[in-house]
């Protein structure tokens, strides 16, 4: 499958006397007999296995123009050839240039990794020039330690800290244990994060071994040892994790790289197109809640006319809508000959096909009466700009393993007032037709719910003291990855509503059911497209591991603590989620801060989502009001019901009728409360 896109470029320098080489040819040239002990190949590949391009410095000067050409620059103890086998190039020593020049990229947002080494000062280069710059220096000793690591005193088991939590990234989360196999220690004088240090036991006791640190708008790690990140050793305890999470962490935060069309504008300038927003948006205020008229007709004829105009006007500039917006002049005019009665536009609903071309960067223009947004079936016209979002790793993933030929996400480009609310869908059930709408297409604004899962995920996360890997900060930094999480969650969790064991309607759109049955139904869902995006990864899609974060952020973050306490299912799922985990410890709130336990919490995920499939499965052995009850205990399990509700299982007295739907109404408003954990979150986000 095509890659999804580069989040940042890393150079290795070899053109100062490195000791390591990425190119496995020169390794061999550099250590014949034992070619790891050169290599840092492993640690290249890892990168470019996830969402880095790789390439190495073979010559030439670290110089503000080389530099401008990566994200990332990694220096990998450069050493005079008396001491060490080298990459043979160049002095290790750093020019006055180049240390300015690297300064400078530093502090304009780029990224440094410096790797030292034992005995430092011995090896001949000037890194402490460089790091003094950053308020660091590496000290001139060999650290031992006999108590904590297989007998051998210079194997330097790290003592981990704490990675720096919150929306930047913990560049600990995940790792567990970690070596530095012949080390020094550093010393800062500027504040610096001490991610590891030795223990108390060392020749230096309670030194740090592995620091990170901010200068201007880039970021610094400087590690106290470079064989722990080589082909030896990179596998061995948590040094890959840590090594990605470093790589992560210093990467530029602006998103990188992704395919995406050439985003030109095709008419949310042009004049006809602000008439007619304008002139919709004139109209709606004159229509009631059914979207008939009840006065008003001269001015309502008279905006009717200009749409119609600003319509056929902008028309040849959405060749693939043709038919759609000749459909859209006939309904309008069909309206107004009708006497501006509730609106039917079954017509133009049945000639909008978005799903039938889903091609990258393709706009469509929406002229509709429509159900006004969050729950509200007042009706009123509205008109948007959209665009299709389609890359090719997409429309692969579609047509070879989740196919959902209903499916179309979109961004918004510009719209009328109702979209000034928080929707995020466009349905052909918000439509206002005369009957049973046409379903031919579901569009999903994925921009409005990355945005959102950027703002609040991140505003929670610092608030919390998350231990947020660094790749998933990376993600809620970038509006181009966390859209394409959002596109490839929603493909899988739209089709996910018609498989496995289901209700009749798998939407349940047309039921009339407690609210926790639509809870279960999309958590259930997006448990599904968890669960298909950690079997995606381990297929070799990197990429869809940013899908299980969104889904795990979201729905821990967001969606309990957003929108009102009336039957909100959305918020109920969130709740269920958080506290099943939180019972089964795959998350702590200890000491102030929230820690998930990024390694296991995939499993609990799957626990929860193998309860909910099998209340599912047995659903169909039960009566409708039995599986209401069934489901209402399994989220009672870990979210406790509203004192007084006459649902809980201790006082739950109804008779098992034909139709249960009476009993409905005896559900409480918010059944299921805010736990004093999320009602905390709310207030303090809401500040």
């Amino acid at each position: 499958m095509s890659d999804s896109g580069t989040l940042a470029r890393v150079v290795f320098d070899e053109a100062h006397s490195e000791a390591w080489t990425i190119r496995p040819e020169l390794a061999r040239d550099m250590q014949p007999a034992h070619p790891g002990d050169s290599s840092y190949a492993r640690a290249a590949a890892a990168l470019a296995s996830r969402d880095f391009v790789v390439a190495p410095n073979v010559e030439g000067l670290l110089t503000a123009e080389r530099l401008s050409e990566c994200d990332v620059l990694v220096i990998a103890h450069p050493s005079d050839p008396t001491w060490e086998r080298t990459t043979g190039a160049g002095s290790p020593r750093l020019d006055p240039e180049e240390l300015n020049a690297i300064e400078a990229f530093v502090a304009t947002g780029g990224g440094l990794v410096v790797l030292g080494e034992t005995e430092q000062e011995k090896y001949g280069n000037n890194l402490n020039e460089l790091l003094a710059r950053f308020g660091l220096h590496l000290e001139n000793e060999m650290v031992q330690d006999y108590e904590h690591y297989r007998g051998a005193p210079s194997w330097v088991l790290a003592e981990l800290l704490d990675g720096a939590r919150g929306c930047t990234g913990d560049l600990l989360a995940r790792v567990h244990d970690a070596c530095l196999y012949r080390a020094t220690t550093i010393t800062s004088s500027n504040g610096t994060t001490v991610l590891a240090r030795t223990h108390n036991t060392a020749s230096s006791p309670a030194r740090p071994l592995m620091v990170a640190a901010t200068h201007g708008e880039g970021r610094v790690v400087v590690l106290g040892d470079s064989d722990l990140f080589g082909d030896d050793c990179i596998d061995e305890l948590d040094h890959r994790t840590l090594w990605l999470n470093i790589c992560y962490w210093v990467s530029r935060s602006d998103g990188g790289v992704w395919p995406v069309a050439e985003r030109r504008a095709v008419a949310e300038h042009d004049p006809a197109w602000l008439i007619l927003r304008d002139e919709t948006n004139a109209l709606a205020e004159l229509q009631a809640p059914d979207g008939s008229l009840v006065g008003g007709w001269p001015a309502a004829e008279a905006h009717v006319e200009r749409m119609i105009d600003a319509i056929e006007e902008l028309a040849p500039k959405f060749p693939h809508d043709g038919e759609y917006l000749r459909a859209v002049v006939e309904d309008l005019r069909g309206w107004v000959a009708a006497g501006f009665a509730k609106p039917d536009f079954t017509r133009a609903l049945a000639q909008f096909r978005p799903e039938l071309q889903r091609d990258d960067g393709l706009e469509h223009l929406v002229v509709f009466p429509m159900y006004k947004q969050n729950g509200s079936r007042d009706t009123c016209f509205e008109a948007l700009i959209v665009r299709v979002p389609w890359p090719d790793w997409i429309a692969e993933l579609e047509r070879a393993r989740y196919d959902n030929p209903k499916f179309v996400p979109v961004e918004l480009v510009d719209a009328t007032r109702g979209y000034d609310s928080e929707c995020a869908v466009l349905f052909p059930e918000t439509v206002s037709v005369a009957g049973r709408p046409v379903s031919n297409f579901g569009a999903i604004f994925c921009d409005r719910e990355a945005g959102r899962l950027r703002r609040l995920a991140g505003a929670a996360a610092d608030l919390l003291r998350l231990n947020l890997p660094p790749d998933a900060a990376c993600m809620l930094a970038s509006p181009a990855i966390s859209q394409q999480a959002y596109i490839l969650w929603d493909l899988i969790h739209d089709r996910a509503h018609s498989r496995g064991e289901l209700p009749f309607d798998p939407f349940m759109v047309r039921q009339r059911a407690p609210y926790w049955m639509y809870s279960l139904e999309e958590l259930r869902c997006d448990l599904t497209a968890f669960g298909q995006a950690v079997e995606l990864e381990a297929r070799g899609v990197s990429f869809a591991r940013y899908v299980q974060y969104a889904i795990l952020l979201d729905r821990l973050l967001r969606f309990p603590i957003t929108g009102a306490r009336v039957r909100n299912y959305d918020g109920l799922g969130g709740q269920l989620l958080f506290a099943y985990l939180h019972r089964h410890d795959y998350l702590r709130w200890t000491d102030n801060q929230l820690t998930i336990e990024w390694g296991r919490v995939a499993e609990g995920v799957a626990d929860l989502r193998h309860e909910v499939e099998e209340l599912y499965r047995l659903g169909i052995d039960r009566t409708k009001l039995q599986h209401w009850a069934a489901a209402h205990d399994l989220v009672a399990a870990s979210v406790p019901p509203a004192a007084g509700s006459r649902w809980a299982s201790a006082v739950r007295e109804f008779t098992d009728v034909e139709d249960p739907r009476p009993y409905i109404d005896l559900v409480r408003d918010d059944e299921f409360p805010l736990s004093i954990f999320y009602s905390s979150l709310k207030a303090k986000l809401a500040a």
